[in-house]
């Protein structure tokens, strides 16, 4: 029994949408003929593959096997119709982007527009967990994330790292502080991300190492709402230093002991299934990424990401940032590996 290729088809493209329709548009076919192919591949083998019938559609065990397979077999498809050059043009690509990052997601979007003009660009926001879960089900087809899963199965490059600035309101008691002082975080509230976010891991992580209890916490989920907390006076908040906009109602000031960047420390990598690193999509993202590097807060290292050991690597001077880090002083140029 020879299976149907446009069953798997069908299949293939509603597992990664999660839906029919998303998946008819996808493929620019009516959603009932999709709907029917995927009764026809269930009904044939007598095999249920989602569990349910309304979106988001989730998959089942055996659901989730033929996927895996599917993910495969039309990667190695793409692979060959590129090689053969009969593969899509640019004007019908399309890329879906994920990302904990958006300000590295909008540089990488607006690099990818620049160098193809005609590419469907999409990104999605999440946090670390979240954009993750969208690279393992095939909801995005790249991520900027700082949690890579460090796995065989996915490609790494170094495209972050990053360190911590403290947000107050202006006219705060120490916004002339520079640094500020850990410790002054006891006496202070403290704006947090979502239990999720990598970057509240990485803060609870430092304040616990550092024996320090903040006066009282806030979560607030989005960066956003952490900023307009921050300016209305509701508290502070520890920031990556990239996502200190200008606001005349905020002063930032670098924090005294930044994360231990030889364990967690905020850092990011672009990241995708290993088997399609090398579809010129793919290609040129990983160029990008190496054109992006440089505007990392702290340097990276060119040294190779391994998906054993998904880390970056960091170079910084002490008269770039003038931030001590613990057990070092003022930050050297030694290489140190950066968890990712």
């Amino acid at each position: 029994m020879v299976v149907n290729h446009q069953h798997l088809r069908a299949f293939h493209a509603i597992a990664s949408e999660g839906g029919v329709s998303r998946a008819a548009r996808r493929l620019n076919v009516a959603q009932p003929t999709l709907s029917q192919q995927l009764k026809a591949l269930e009904e044939r083998y007598q095999a249920a593959l989602f569990d349910g019938h309304k979106p988001p559609l989730s998959l089942t065990a055996l659901g989730r096997e033929l996927f895996a397979l599917t993910q495969t077999l039309f990667t190695a498809s793409h692979q060959i119709e590129e090689l053969l050059g009969e593969g899509p043009g640019e004007s019908s690509a399309a890329v879906r982007l994920g990302s904990d990052s958006p300000i590295y997601a909008a540089r990488m979007a607006a690099r990818l527009r620049m160098r193809h003009p005609d590419l469907a660009i999409q990104v999605r926001i999440g946090n670390a967990r979240e954009t993750l879960k969208g690279l393992h089900d095939a909801n995005v087809d790249v991520a900027i994330v700082s949690d890579p899963p460090g796995d065989d199965q996915y490609a790494y490059m170094p495209l972050f790292a990053d360190w911590f600035m403290v947000a107050m309101p202006v006219g705060h008691p120490w916004a002339k502080d520079r640094p500020f002082p850990l410790a002054a975080l006891a006496q202070a509230r403290l704006l947090v991300r979502e239990p999720t976010s990598r970057t509240r891991a990485v803060t609870e992580r430092l304040l616990a190492a550092a024996d320090v209890v903040p006066a009282d916490v806030i979560e607030l989920h989005t960066r956003e709402t952490m900023r307009e907390g921050v300016a209305l006076g509701l508290g502070v908040s520890l920031l990556a230093s990239s996502e200190c906009p200008p606001d005349s109602r905020i002063c930032y000031a670098p924090l005294e002991r930044q994360p231990d960047l030889g364990g967690v420390g905020l850092a990011g990598s672009v990241v995708c299934l290993a088997a399609r690193k090398r579809t010129r999509l793919m290609r040129s993202v990983w160029a990008i990424a190496e054109e992006l590097g440089p505007l990392s807060p702290l340097d990276l290292d060119p040294a190779p990401v391994s998906a054993s050991s998904p880390q970056m690597h960091w170079v910084a001077s002490a008269s770039a940032h003038g931030v001590s880090l613990p057990g070092a002083g003022a930050v050297s140029a030694e290489t140190t590996g950066v968890s990712a």
